[in-house]
């Protein structure tokens, strides 16, 4: 349902149940997924593919060609999977020739003021909170949930299950399963309520802590941390999801706290 007010362009390709409020604008080559709400004054440009049943907030702009000075106008897109929510004056750039695309995956919920910047990649399920900031180059694994206010240099890898605290500055890594609070950004413990609610039992979370043990409260290194969780504890997928995480990190983990 397209109301007279809006503006679609022919090229693109909109599913006939979309809800098109007035003052919206969909500039060519988008896509326009079933069962999908645009609110008014949202803005769709060039390279924007939404999904299904997916609510943009008026105001929000999508699509728009990235805030980085090496961009000389090369073709690139923006991906949103089904199912999610972008609330109002969200912004999202497009992607470079780095990677080409910026994506967000399903079910995700971003909150007023949210920035996505050019080829980030965003899991399922992902929680951003108001006024959220990511840099370009980020990523974010499934089911983490970055509080308002939080601030993501380039480059930097938050892992699946993470819990980040309002208001902070993410500059390294993020290992999943964890909360990050204080500053400087520190491992705080495991997300243990978050995994309940995602029907962890105990004996797996038992494990999570034991492996952040060994890298955070041990004295050793991450290397040595590592090896000594590999020889001494059965494998797993999560055990071998945050093995993968720490050796691969280009940024470093970030540290563990250390009250005074």
């Amino acid at each position: 349902m397209k109301q007279p007010l809006a503006y679609v362009h022919p090229e693109s390709i909109v599913a006939d149940n979309v809800v098109i409020e007035p003052f919206v604008t969909i500039d060519k080559d988008c896509v326009v997924g079933e069962g999908t709400r645009i609110g008014s004054n949202a803005t769709i440009l060039p390279g924007t593919r939404i999904g299904k049943n997916c609510n943009i907030f008026p105001g929000a702009v999508i699509g728009a060609v990235p805030q980085d000075l090496k961009f000389r106008g090369e073709y690139s897109t923006v991906e949103i999977g089904d199912r999610t929510t972008i609330r109002e004056f969200v912004t999202i750039n497009r992607g470079t020739a780095a990677k080409g695309k910026t994506v967000i995956g399903k079910n995700c919920l971003l909150m007023a003021y949210v920035h996505i910047a050019h080829d980030c990649t965003i899991g399922n399920n992902v929680i951003l909170v108001n006024s959220t900031q990511l840099a370009g180059e980020v990523v974010i694994d499934d089911w983490a949930i970055l509080s308002g206010l939080v601030a993501v240099h380039q480059f930097c890898h938050i892992g699946s299950h993470v819990l980040v605290s309002g208001g902070s500055l993410v500059r390294k890594d993020v290992p999943p399963y964890i909360k990050a609070g204080r500053e400087p950004l520190s491992y705080v413990g495991i997300n243990s309520i978050g995994l309940r609610r995602r029907n962890y039992k105990n004996e797996k979370i038992r494990e999570i802590q034991d492996i952040y043990r060994y890298i955070y409260q041990k004295g050793l290194n991450i290397m040595q941390a590592a090896e000594i969780i590999e020889a001494e504890m059965p494998a797993t997928s999560e055990r071998d999801e945050i093995l993968l995480f720490v050796k691969d990190s280009k940024r470093g983990i970030i540290r563990g706290y250390f009250p005074d």
